[in-house]
């Protein structure tokens, strides 16, 4: 049952907008900021960063198909755990008619709402939203040219500022930039209105195809970047973890992978992050000229990370921190500038907390956690683990530090102590006194959601 608190329209006017903005494939290491890569410039984002408070435990809780998005996208707007997430997930149009969705409980609430970029959701974006521009699929159309490659010594066709290889140029103008542009013209609209707004801004950036305008490309040449000190030239479960060659992420970088073409590939993904930054720098100056920018609260993360390289692997099919953990920017009225939490958090937990926002008492069938209490200094996130998943071929569990990886398909078990180990490079688990008797997990409800 959904209790809406019911306002005047005085005080509804009162009520904060919420601004969403959201991006594909982009690993907590990636904004320069939070200083875990000293390679990506991000200045816009960094303006975030210092303006409000960051979760820097951020998870997304895995995927049952290899489209880690959809899982992930599919948690974010029906509020439901993964494998609960799952069993809706053919019936996502239903729920949106039934309002269990996330924009549909604003609307309900008397929020104007407005979407652009990229849905991957089973429910008609055009009916989710009052408001909708451009809605894309999961990636843009790609060719052959961006997989296998580059190989050091032989040409490499494939270029990122070429508009003829379609992708993120197809129809003349960057997806970045038309999200951009969408947003700003959003801003215009709502200025027309006596609602509360609530925008979600999803960018298709930085997934790959790894496009950006040229000027973007020549700021990262690929003798500049940095090999990750995780790289493996093979990562030794990839085919009992489903990430050998078959998989589509997997294919971009040659087999085995090479110092060279993790450089380019690494290159081209934060120029792709750069460029997004940019357009996202273009939507925070419009906003910042609204005199409404004093109420409204910008909420900023992505649907999971990426590994470009790092452990031998190229996607996000994994459970390593570069694949799992997202960043999760908060800023608004009243919220600390500059801080950072490292309490554990989904990043579905945005939605709960935009509907306490809203004045909507938690549905019942929402299962992430309001984040209000931690950002207003009320408490903590009261989450002492998270769990991840991807099919039933990899396992997850974080706590207190500890980070213990399952791979029932070649029976192995991982652990690694990410407090002290951030890239995850020693594997503890063969010794003697971190044995499954010594260590002791406890589960989460969020986490008991699994199977297996």
């Amino acid at each position: 049952v959904c209790v809406v608190v019911m306002r005047s329209a005085s005080a509804a006017d009162e009520r904060p907008n919420v601004l969403f903005l959201f991006a594909d494939d982009l690993t907590y290491e990636a904004i320069a900021a939070h200083r875990h890569d000293p390679t990506v410039q991000t200045p816009n984002l960094d303006r975030l960063v210092a303006r409000g408070t960051s979760f820097d435990r951020c998870y997304n809780m895995g995927s049952w198909s290899g489209a880690v998005c959809v899982a992930s996208r599919m948690m974010l707007n029906c509020g439901r755990t993964v494998w609960h997430a799952e069993a809706r997930y053919g019936q996502a149009e239903l729920e949106r008619q039934a309002g269990r969705w996330w924009s549909e409980e604003l609307k309900r609430a008397g929020y104007r709402t407005y979407f652009t970029g990229k849905w991957h959701c089973r429910a008609s974006a055009e009916k989710s939203f009052d408001v909708v521009r451009h809605v894309r699929a999961g990636m843009p159309n790609t060719v052959e040219a961006a997989y296998d490659r580059p190989h050091h010594g032989e040409p490499d066709d494939w270029s990122p500022a070429d508009p003829k290889f379609g992708g993120f140029w197809e129809g003349g103008t960057h997806w970045s930039e038309v999200v951009a542009d969408d947003a700003i013209d959003y801003l215009d609209d709502s200025a027309k209105h006596d609602q509360p707004y609530f925008m979600y801004i999803a960018f298709n950036a930085p997934h790959d195809p790894r496009q950006s305008p040229q000027e973007f490309v020549d700021r990262y040449p690929p003798a500049s970047i940095p090999v990750p000190d995780n790289f493996l030239p093979v990562y030794p479960y990839h085919e009992q973890i489903g990430c050998g060659p078959g998989l589509r992420d997997e294919k971009l970088g040659p087999f085995p992978r090479t110092t060279h073409a993790v450089q380019v590939h690494r290159g081209e993904y934060y120029a792709l992050i750069t460029h997004m930054d940019e357009q996202i720098g273009r939507i925070l100056d419009q906003l910042d000229r609204d005199p409404r920018a004093a109420n409204t609260w910008i909420f900023f993360t992505a649907d999971h990370g990426l590994a470009v390289g790092r452990h031998g692997l190229f996607g996000k099919q994994n459970m390593y921190e570069h694949s799992v953990r997202v960043p999760f920017i908060v800023v608004g009225p009243g919220v600390e500038a500059g801080r950072t939490i490292e309490s554990p958090i989904y990043l579905q937990d945005v939605m709960p907390t935009t509907l306490s926002l809203a004045g909507v008492e938690r549905p019942e069938y929402v299962e992430f956690t309001n984040l209000l209490p931690a950002l207003r200094g009320q408490g903590d996130v009261g989450r002492d683990a998270v769990y991840s998943s991807y099919l039933s071929l990899q396992r997850m569990v974080i706590h207190e530090g500890w980070k213990l990886i399952v791979y029932p398909q070649a029976k192995v078990v991982r652990l690694y102590h990410v407090a002290d180990d951030p890239h995850e490079l020693s594997d503890l688990a063969g010794q003697p006194e971190q044995r499954a008797d010594s260590l002791v997990v406890r589960r989460t409800p969020a986490s008991a959601s699994g199977t297996g």
